[in-house]
Formats: structure tokens, C-alpha cells, sequence
């Protein structure tokens, strides 16, 4: 991209104050999933643990400053793609509130910002900064564009959140945990491409265009359920060992029910918002009695 384009944004008739614009393009509605980072240390029942929380919080807070980078960065390396798509051109670089110089130069120092702050906190926090960063801007220069490893860079963000959680911590990680990870990650990311896909119609993007009809369906399957085996397997592991312990087998019914309205919804055109098919009422309503007997399972075990 040109001098001329970074500095010179489109012409438009009302222009945002530049703090609004800086925020919308480093998407808050985005930052609840770096809460991933928690999951390893609420896991292992240690989240309360003041010398767990902590360092737990902090790597969270660096992971938002991270994800808000790549957005602004992102969007200035998207800039014409976005002009040209029917909602993504009301973003502020795109829609002439933001001038694509201001926003890379934000996003550059919050990145260098969040690598500073995850050294502070622990070497193995800013191995897992430097990955997610340098992961992220390959899928907003390369990867988006390649069948197949568009979704797993997607889904390897997550992954790289949730071990960031433990590595900061100090806590081992779980096969099992990963891998419920893995694959409930791949299952969002599928489901949101799905939708995407749908909602194109005949000119769907072109990396989009390469998966046959039914292909994203069959990997919400695979993935769908190999992250109720992983969970049930990580679950059921603790049954005999404590008088609340059972609990945690009985989180599975909530778990699944949850992916399966989760499935649902998304099959009827609504994951390509995931946080609109999480507002769900049922999705919701799962999600809290799951939480619940997680909570009583592992805390007062």
C-alpha cells in the first residue's frame, strides 16, 4: 500500500471523533474472547488462587492490547477488500473515518506495547504474544486466502489464547483440555465460515468459493463431536474422587445441549455473528448451569 493511500483516507461527509474511531476499529464487541486466556487456570480449580489470578488477569489484559493491534493493523491491510463489501465498508479506515496512517501506527504500538507488558509478566507469556501476533498478520496478509488453513489459523488463535493461560500461570496443561480446545474452536470457526458462505449467495469470497457445498457442515460435525468426547473424557476422569466431583460428568448434558442449539442456530444462517447465537436463550441458559456445576464441581470439591 502507497504513502498516498495511508495517509489519505476516502472522502465522506461526517467524520468520527478519532478516539471513537480508534476504539470501533479495535473491536471491543471481539475482546470477551480472549477470556479463553482464564480457562486453563478455572480448569485446574485455581482460579482463585490469588498467585494464579493475577498473573492470570494480566495475560488476559495483554491478549485484549494484542487483539485490538491485529484489528487496526488488519483493517488497514484489508482497506479496499472492505470498501468494496456490503457491511465491512462501514468500518472507520474503510468508510474514510480513520486514516489507514493513524490506524497502523496505533495498532504497531499497541502491538509493541502488549509484547512489552507479556515479558513483564513472564518469558512464556511473550512467546505466546509473539506467536499470536505473528500468526494473526499472516492470516490477514496469506492465510485468509488458502482453503483450509484460513480456518485452522483461526482456530489456532484460540488454542495459542488458552495455553497462554497456563503458560503464565504456571499450571500444567491437560490433553484433554487442549483438545476440547482444539476442537470447539475449530467447531466456532466452521460455523462462522458456514455462515458467511451462506449469506454470500452466488459470489461468496474467493477462499469460500473453494469449499464444496456440505464440506463446512461435515467439519461442525467432526468437530462438534470430537469436542463432546474430549470434554466428556476430561470430565468423567474425576468421577470417585470427591463427593462434589460428579458433578463435573453431569456438566456434559449442558455442554452438549448447549453446542447442539449452538449447531442449530448456526445451521439456520445465524454463526456468522457468533455473539448474536450466543445470546441465545437456550445457549445462554446452558451455558450458566454448565458454569454453575463446574463451579460447585471444582471449587468446592
Amino acid at each position: 500500500m502507497s504513502a498516498t493511500k495511508l495517509d489519505v483516507p476516502v472522502p465522506v461527509t461526517a467524520r468520527t471523533h478519532l478516539p471513537a474511531a480508534l476504539l470501533r476499529t479495535a473491536r471491543p464487541r471481539q475482546w470477551p474472547k480472549n477470556l479463553l486466556v482464564l480457562a486453563a487456570p478455572a480448569a485446574a480449580g485455581r482460579l482463585l488462587d490469588p498467585a494464579v489470578l493475577v498473573p492470570a488477569v494480566e495475560a488476559t489484559t495483554v491478549f485484549v492490547l494484542a487483539s485490538a493491534a491485529t484489528y487496526l493493523v488488519n483493517d488497514v491491510l484489508d482497506v479496499e477488500a472492505d470498501r468494496a463489501h456490503p457491511t465491512k465498508r462501514h468500518r472507520p479506515v474503510a468508510a474514510g473515518e480513520l486514516r489507514p496512517a493513524t490506524a497502523l501506527r496505533v495498532g504497531l504500538a499497541a502491538g509493541v506495547l502488549a509484547l512489552v507488558a507479556a515479558a513483564a509478566v513472564g518469558p512464556g507469556l511473550a512467546a505466546s504474544v509473539t506467536v499470536y501476533l505473528a500468526l494473526t498478520l499472516a492470516y490477514s496478509r496469506w492465510l485468509k486466502r488458502l482453503p483450509v488453513l484460513d480456518i485452522l489459523a483461526v482456530t489456532a488463535g484460540f488454542v495459542v489464547r488458552a495455553v497462554a493461560g497456563a503458560v503464565a500461570t504456571g499450571l500444567p496443561l491437560s490433553d484433554w483440555f487442549l483438545l476440547v480446545t482444539l476442537f470447539g474452536s475449530l467447531f466456532l470457526v466452521t460455523t462462522k465460515r458456514a455462515g458467511e458462505q451462506r449469506r454470500a449467495g452466488p459470489r461468496p469470497r474467493e477462499v469460500l468459493a473453494v469449499y464444496p457445498p456440505g464440506w463446512l457442515a461435515q467439519i461442525m460435525t467432526v468437530s462438534l463431536t470430537g469436542a463432546v468426547m474430549a470434554y466428556a473424557a476430561w470430565a468423567f476422569q474425576y468421577v470417585g474422587t470427591d463427593v462434589f466431583e460428579p458433578l463435573l460428568a453431569l456438566s456434559v448434558v449442558p455442554f452438549l445441549a448447549g453446542l447442539l442449539r449452538y449447531s442449530l442456530l448456526a445451521s439456520a444462517g445465524a454463526g456468522e455473528v457468533p455473539e448474536e447465537a450466543l445470546l441465545d436463550r437456550f445457549v445462554l441458559g446452558s451455558g450458566v448451569v454448565w458454569a454453575l456445576l463446574l463451579a460447585v464441581g471444582l471449587y468446592l470439591a
